[in-house]
């Protein structure tokens, strides 16, 4: 990795410095930046462009360089596979580094479908894990990026650092110690329905980063955590255990995965939060409540 100094780590990215970074990235490759839409600014800055059909997403923190190499393997696999799947822009050599800007380009897909339902969650998932295991595909080690992101993190209190570095070696040394029940598969590591785009043609899945091969049980809790934390449908997840045949929550290994979710979820804005410093009264409330071990406060997402 590069020694200088990257725009998230001296907080120049802003949302003006991110737009001066998609035009970068874009003329690198001969697309029209004007017009384009911010659709998220957490742990990448994700566009759609008004004059291509295109979707690109910059990374924002450094150490978080190597899920673009991760994201481009992960896309050319399950194309292969045949999963529905956001495809990569043909034609463009991938991930695309302009400067100090590092992203990837995607083709849009048009979400004027019905809107996904938590049983075509679990039905996509039971088609992921049940693919052969690619021998290029990176283990699922989830901790890995929990401290990266704390490695990033910006203007966090001593305090707050000295709380979560001593959250993640409780969640991993419980990690360590679980059996898991269903055997190792091909695992998204981040399936919940906001990463199904509501395709003409049926869902699409999305937000490829963090594929890996692990245990499959990791790619049921987001959603039983969506609901007992962050107030989404208990109904939706009913639909997804109903379609997959498996409960995480009746599992006794739940409260580790459901406690390394609740982690990995509350640090994944810590690079940011100079840029975006609207994050900072949600992850203040997500620590008190950390800290009390209160598990029914319900959370609002990062936005």
């Amino acid at each position: 990795m590069t020694s200088r100094t990257s725009p998230v780590q001296d907080g120049r990215y802003t949302r003006p410095k991110l737009a001066e970074a998609l035009a970068e990235v874009c003329a690198s490759v001969g697309l029209d930046h004007r017009g384009a839409r911010l659709l998220r600014f957490v742990n990448n800055g994700v566009f759609l462009l008004r004059e291509h059909p295109v979707v690109v997403r910059i990374v924002l923190a450094p150490s978080f360089a190597y899920r673009a190499e991760n994201v481009v393997e992960a896309a050319r696999w399950l194309a292969d596979q045949g999963v529905p799947a956001v495809r990569l822009l043909p034609d463009v050599e991938q991930p695309v580094r302009t400067g100090d800007h590092l992203a990837t380009l995607w083709e849009a897909v048009d979400d004027s479908g019905r809107t996904p339902s938590g049983r075509e969650l679990g039905m996509l998932l039971r088609q992921v894990h049940r693919l052969p295991l690619p021998p290029a595909l990176p283990e699922w080690q989830p901790m890995s990026d929990v401290r990266r992101r704390l490695r990033d993190a910006e203007e966090l209190d001593p305090q707050d650092r000295d709380f979560l570095e001593q959250r993640c070696d409780d969640v991993e040394r419980r990690l360590s110690d679980l059996t898991f029940p269903m055997p190792r598969s091909a695992v998204h590591g981040d399936a919940h329905l906001g990463n199904l785009i509501a395709g003409p043609d049926g869902p699409v899945l999305c937000d490829l980063d963090s594929l890996s091969a692990g245990p499959p049980e990791w790619d049921l809790t987001p959603m039983a955590v969506g609901y007992l934390r962050l107030g989404h449908s208990s109904e939706a997840y009913r639909q997804l255990t109903e379609a997959y045949g498996f409960d995480i929550t009746n599992w006794p290994g739940f409260a580790v995965l459901r406690d390394l979710r609740e982690l990995k979820i509350t640090v994944s804005v810590l690079p940011i939060l100079r840029s975006n410093p609207r994050l900072r009264g949600e992850l203040r409330r997500r620590l008190r409540s950390m800290r009390r071990g209160d598990v029914h406060t319900q959370w609002a997402p990062y936005r």
